[in-house]
């Protein structure tokens, strides 16, 4: 069973994800600020993360420089899931190695789980 890795602090989201990944089979492990993400990842060793951006304590960006500096991790597929939409975002989000960048607004629940199986296939 892949276990995906949730860090996002919106509630709401956060459960609803959760709830159509458990349904799809997947296990599910959460975190809700920075710190908890970068700690919970090394405890967890996920097959994907869905990292926000936007997090109390240390943001996303950083997060992801985090999960990638660590050579347990590194090979991890990251999913940017965010509200942020620059361009400039988006280009530093592939930069620290994510594999993909969805803009909270522009998928639903279901696109998001496509993409996630994708990424584990």
């Amino acid at each position: 069973m892949k276990k995906i890795l949730i860090i996002e602090d919106d509630k709401f989201l956060r459960e609803l994800i959760v709830r159509k990944l458990l349904g799809q089979g997947f296990e599910i492990a959460q975190a809700i600020d920075g710190e908890e993400g970068v700690k919970k990842a090394e405890e967890e060793k996920p097959d994907l993360v869905l990292l926000d951006l936007i997090l109390p304590g240390i943001d996303g960006f950083e997060v992801l420089q985090q999960i990638k500096s660590k050579s347990s991790l590194i090979k991890v597929p990251v999913i940017i899931l965010s509200n942020l939409g620059q361009e400039e975002d988006i280009e530093k989000g592939f930069k620290l190695g994510a594999v993909d960048y969805l803009i909270k607004a522009h998928f639903t629940p279901g696109e998001i789980i496509e993409k996630i199986e994708k990424y584990l296939k």
